[in-house]
């Protein structure tokens, strides 16, 4: 996998944008729901399996458009940790219950036992789908890439697909 999520993450965000914000200001700040995210899944590298990872990802109370700022951290089977902070973009199918969302996320990389990515800086990219109840949880599928979008020749990636679970924060 490639840089793909991160490109379809903007080019959304910035349709959405302009399709439902702009009317009002386009990246003009709003209060929204803050959520705590919590995964669990593959890891995958080079298309193998190669332990499990845990995620938690904490949305905070405000967008600026589409773009809602998160902070997340993983931690892997093999010790490598993950940190970063970037946004959130939901959109809400079918009815209303149904949801997708893309999300983008620079971050340090610190590596245990796990694959050299080529550098400590590592872009987290993901898609995730699922449903949301109606009192707000929400219970997806998710699939995430790290890389480090070519910063340095070696790039190899790493995905995660997990289950997630969205509870909204009080």
């Amino acid at each position: 996998m490639d840089g793909t999520l991160a490109v379809l993450f903007l080019l959304t965000g910035l349709i959405d944008m302009w399709v439902n914000h702009c009317g009002s200001g386009c990246v003009k700040p709003a209060a929204t729901v803050a959520r705590h995210v919590i995964s669990a899944g593959d890891l995958i590298f080079e298309a193998d399996s190669i332990g499990t990872e845990a995620y938690y990802r904490h949305d905070l109370p405000i967008s600026y458009g589409p773009f809602q700022p998160t902070i997340g951290v993983s931690v892997d089977s093999l010790g490598d940790v993950w940190i970063g902070l970037g946004a959130v973009n939901a959109f809400h199918l079918w009815g209303g219950r149904s949801f997708a969302q893309l999300s983008f996320m620079p971050g340090l990389w610190l590596r245990g036992n796990g694959p050299v990515m080529g550098h400590p800086i590592e872009f987290r990219s993901g898609i995730d789908a699922g449903y949301e109840r109606p009192d707000g949880m929400r219970y997806s599928i998710s699939l995430d890439h790290r890389s480090n979008g070519d910063i340095v020749p070696v790039n190899p990636g790493l995905e995660s697909l997990q289950m997630r679970v969205s509870v909204p924060a009080e």
